[in-house]
This record gives C-alpha cells, structure tokens and sequence, in this order.
C-alpha cells in the first residue's frame, strides 16, 4: 500500500541524501496572495527567474503568472521553451553574440543605458514580433542596508540617473524600469515612489509602463499588502501607465527547506562543529554573502539552559564555510537530518559546484496528493553535471 505522508517532518525521516525540498502547498498559497495583489492592484506580476526557476514546477504557477523576468541569454530560452515568447529582459550589459535571443523569446526589453539602446534599438525593430522597449532608471535612493544587494549605491553601474536623461525620450522607449529593494516591505516602496516620482515627473508621462522591479516581499508574514495594492493603484491612476512587478523571492518565500545530514562532529578549541553533506558556500551562498544565519528546524540561535551549542560546517574546503551558532535540546549524532528552513528562493538559482561538492537533489512535497504521489524528484545531480562544466 502507497505510504501516506501526513506532513513534512515524516517525508523527512525517510530522506538521506542532501535534498531541496519544494512544499507545493505552501506555493500554492504564496501565489494566492500574489494574484489576489495583482487581481486587486491592476498589475502585471511576473515571476523572476533570478530567484526562482525550477522550470519542473512551472505547471503549479504558469496558469496565473505565465511571463518571466529574465536577464540572460538562458533565462530567456528557458522562458521561452516553458512559459512562451513573452519574457521581459533586463540586463546590465546585451552583447552582439547573445542579443538575437533576446528579441526571438521576448516581448519587452529594458536597457541599462542609453548606449545600449542605441546599439541594441534597430535589431529590436527588426525582430519578426512587436518588442516593447524600456530603460531602467536609477533614482539614487535605496534603504537595501548591504552594498551587495544594494543597486543604488553611489557609483552605482545599474540605471540612468535623472541628469543623464534627454528632455524628451526617443519615441520608441516605452517604459521605464527601477529597481532598488530588497526583501523591502510596503512602506520602502512608498518612500521609493515619492524618490522616483520627484527625480523623473518629467519622464513618467511619455511612457506606457513603469516596472518597479523586484523586492517587493508581499508573502511575508506582517506585509502590509492592502497597502501594496492602494500604492500601485494610485500610481498607475495618477501616471495612466501599466504597473509592472518581478519579485523575486516573494514566490518561493518560505516554501520549503534544503536537508542536510551531520556526517561528522569535531572539536576544536572548545568549539564543536557538525560537519554537513552540504556547503554554506556551495548551495547556500546568500548565508556567506548577505551574511545571514538561516533558521534550522528545531534549533535556536540563542544560548538555551542545559541546551548543547554546535556550529554548523559545510563539507567544502573553504576554511569559512560555516555558520554559528546554534544551539539543539539535545547532543547531535552522525546522521541525525539538519534541516534548514526556507532554501528554495535564490538559493537553488546561485548554487556553485566550488571544490566538485555535489549539488543536493531538487525535489517537490505536496502533502495534499493521494498517497503515492506526494513526493517527486525533479533532479538528482551526477558526476557528468559536473564534468560538463569542466570542459
């Protein structure tokens, strides 16, 4: 008889590789408020490939949000081939040799520049469909705290600045793109328009559509989403353009976990350290970059009476690949399942195989399936994935 998981922490047990866990339940929830902002706001909502692209699981999500957000060569065919000829693309830097995909898979463009566009307009022109052009703007206002994440830095290379901005736009430049949040909440966005609406009132009104990029983190527990669809509506009424939005991680946020297993546990300098069959610095880079400490189910990351204290390694040879620390109610043992929560936005898209680490296997969970059928396997990782990077 087909074993029937009455929730996550069962299917766990029975997991012994290192997996990335998609909970088709909890995506299916995300992307109810997400089209009740875009039924609500007027908006357009496409999914950001940047921070979500598990094209297996296009066919819980495509139905309601059937355009990507694509910045490559390769998000754009992927978008192409799974969700139509109809991805927007920005990029930071279009080349001559890649620049035919772009106007084949897609039906808008934005460019980082005005020479972009100036190289880059006749080929657009050309393209056997209509493509809607744009330029991303920069309106020098950001409250993202880290540079990495932050396109608004001074010196920033992402955007036209006000001053740089001809009178009057070339007639075929459409819309206008900004970005400058970063998992931000509705009242950041608010403080963004009125910067946006102060440095370019002169330009808003010549175009047919504003794309206010990504970061916008509605399926946060605590988002003020009424407040979201009152500013979109208000904006796109007092400008009479269409509203565009990518977020990113707002798809994925909080759809499932990576599981990891303790394959070791050493001691040094006091210090003990439960070595994984996973790398911080391989499949979790944003913990390393942003830095930040990602929750692990059923561990707390203060100090706890009569509680035992770990640091978390990775099983690369980056002297840093680690996180501390966290502390577990009872002592770890080798192949006791470390499961660490939220792992499904950015990080499947920015994993590395540094040192040949093998990437965990992709897998979907929909505890509301009939037995037999609640749990798949989109992709389990070879030696070939690895060696034809290599050459």
């Amino acid at each position: 008889m087909a074993k029937k998981y009455n929730n996550e922490d069962e299917l766990i047990q029975e997991i012994h590789r290192p997996t990335y866990i998609l909970n088709a339940k909890l995506l299916r929830q995300n992307l109810e408020l997400i089209d009740n902002v875009r039924t609500q706001s007027g908006a357009k909502i496409l999914v950001a490939f940047k921070a979500f692209s598990l094209w297996s699981a296009f066919d819980l999500l495509k139905d309601q949000f059937p355009t990507a957000t694509v910045s490559s060569p390769n998000e754009a065919q992927l978008a192409y081939n799974h969700l139509g000829p109809n991805a927007h693309a920005y990029s930071p830097a279009y080349t001559d040799a890649d620049f035919d995909v772009f106007t084949r898979c897609c039906s808008h463009i934005t460019f980082n520049s005005l020479n972009q566009y100036e190289h880059f307009r006749l080929k657009c022109k050309s393209a056997d469909h209509d493509i809607s052009l744009g330029i991303r703007v920069n309106p020098m206002f950001s409250q993202v705290g880290t540079d990495l994440y932050n396109p608004c830095m001074p010196g920033s290379r992402l955007g036209v600045v006000a001053a740089q901005l001809p009178r009057t736009l070339p007639e075929d430049i459409e819309g206008l793109h900004f970005h400058a949040l970063c998992e931000s909440g509705a009242e950041d966005l608010e403080k963004l328009l009125a910067a946006v609406e102060s440095r370019f009132e002169n330009w808003l009104g010549q175009v047919k559509w504003v794309n206010m990029g990504g970061g916008h983190l509605m399926t946060r527990k605590g988002y003020d989403v009424e407040k979201l669809i009152s500013l979109l509506k208000k904006f796109a009424d007092k400008w009479k353009v269409q509203v565009i939005l990518e977020p990113g991680s707002a798809f994925a946020w909080q759809t499932g976990p990576l599981v990891a297993h303790v394959v070791d546990i050493v001691e040094n300098s006091g210090i003990k350290t439960a070595v994984l069959d996973v790398s911080f610095a391989c499949h979790m880079p944003d913990t390393l970059e942003m830095p930040y400490q990602p929750a692990i189910r059923g561990a707390q990351t203060e100090s706890q009476d009569g509680w035992f204290e770990y640091r978390m390694g990775g099983n690369s040879c980056l002297s840093g690949d680690f996180i501390a620390n966290y502390y577990f109610p009872r002592e770890l043992n080798i192949g006791d399942a470390i499961v660490l929560e939220d792992m499904i936005h950015y990080t499947t898209v920015k994993t590395t195989m540094f040192n040949g680490v093998s990437h965990p296997d992709i897998a979907v969970f929909d505890p509301d399936a009939p037995a037999g059928t609640q749990y798949r396997v989109l992709r389990q990782y070879t030696y070939a994935d690895y060696e034809s990077r290599m050459g």
